[in-house]
């Protein structure tokens, strides 16, 4: 009989967001150094830009991140942000520091524009107006 037993001193912790001993996640863990101090997140900063409305997440990527500003769009209050490849670290991290979130099932970052609601099955651009920051700026 095959048994897997692991000796009582190996943490047995697979979770990746588990925190250990060092209050660290696996992930904050892993990969520490130079190369990842500038993927850092300022989660003060994430928390604050989380509560602003749309015109100051619209003002904030202009002029902080033009090339997310040209990729956003609003829908309703929120601001959503799509690419049509995977991006690097370096910009996700930026866009969470922005106050973004991933939706995994539109394949979107949105911020709530401080209007935090609950999720819906539908297409919220079927239900709210939506429109192109960037285009109405160069009209």
């Amino acid at each position: 009989m095959k048994t897997n037993k692991q000796p009582k001193n190996q943490n047995q912790n697979t979770n990746t967001n588990e925190k250990t001993d060092q209050g660290l996640n696996r992930s904050e863990q892993v990969g520490s150094g130079a190369e990842n101090a500038s993927l850092q997140i300022n989660l003060a900063r994430r928390r604050a830009n989380r509560e602003l409305p749309t015109e100051k997440v619209l003002s904030l990527l202009q002029k902080e991140a033009p090339r997310f500003f040209e990729l956003a769009e609003v829908v309703g209050k929120w601001v959503w942000v799509q690419f049509t490849e995977k991006q690097p670290r370096e910009i996700t991290s930026r866009l969470a520091e922005f106050g973004f979130h991933w939706n995994n099932k539109r394949q979107v970052w949105q911020h709530p524009c401080g209007a935090v609601t609950a999720g819906t099955q539908s297409d919220p651009r079927e239900k709210y107006p939506t429109y192109f920051p960037a285009d109405a700026k160069t009209a």
